[in-house]
């Protein structure tokens, strides 16, 4: 795909599509191109951090520094699968395996008490007293067969998310 002020040919399109499981069509693969090229200030063919920053919806959001080792320096290609967990058409699995990979902050493939603690705590601020977080997910744990001890890895999630009847739904708009 060269360097980000180059066009995408058919091919380039078709070689994302399948990297990201056709979770795309190719015109919001074209429009996702140009979003890509417009963060991609400096045209090195990757977005880095700060420019992630600039989208304001990015920069707001309580997991953005999480997320923000998740998208440090993605390619196109690597930037569309990012984006692909979060397509109405990613699979509830795909959707599951991306909030892991929120949770697994450092990348070992487990989750401690301690990984998502640090989430709840990102995701509540100061609405909730420590005291009362580490209460909520003992109490979640507990009735998923879980202790704070328990050392979680994806199918666990999978387990626990993928029973549990939740739909996942968040959409990133491609416009």
């Amino acid at each position: 795909m060269g360097n980000a002020s180059s066009m995408l040919t058919q091919y380039d399109i078709e070689e994302v599509q399948q990297h990201c499981n056709h979770a795309f069509s190719q015109q919001e693969i074209v429009s996702l191109y140009e979003r890509f090229c417009q963060l991609d200030r400096n045209n090195g063919g990757f977005i880095s951090a700060e420019e992630f920053l600039s989208v304001p919806e990015f920069a707001v959001n309580p997991l953005s520094q999480r997320l923000l080792r998740m998208v440090d320096g993605l390619n196109f290609k690597e930037f569309v699968a990012f984006l692909s967990a979060f397509s109405p058409h990613a699979t509830l699995h795909q959707k599951i395996e991306f909030i892991f990979k929120v949770y697994d902050s450092d990348g070992n493939g487990k989750v401690t008490f301690t990984d998502m603690l640090d989430v709840l705590r990102d995701l509540t601020g100061t609405f909730i007293s420590e005291k009362q977080r580490e209460q909520v997910l003992t109490d979640v744990l507990d009735e998923a067969g879980y202790t704070k001890d328990s050392l979680m890895i994806l199918s666990d999630f999978v387990k626990i998310l993928g029973n549990s009847g939740l739909k996942i739904e968040v959409e990133v708009p491609v416009d």
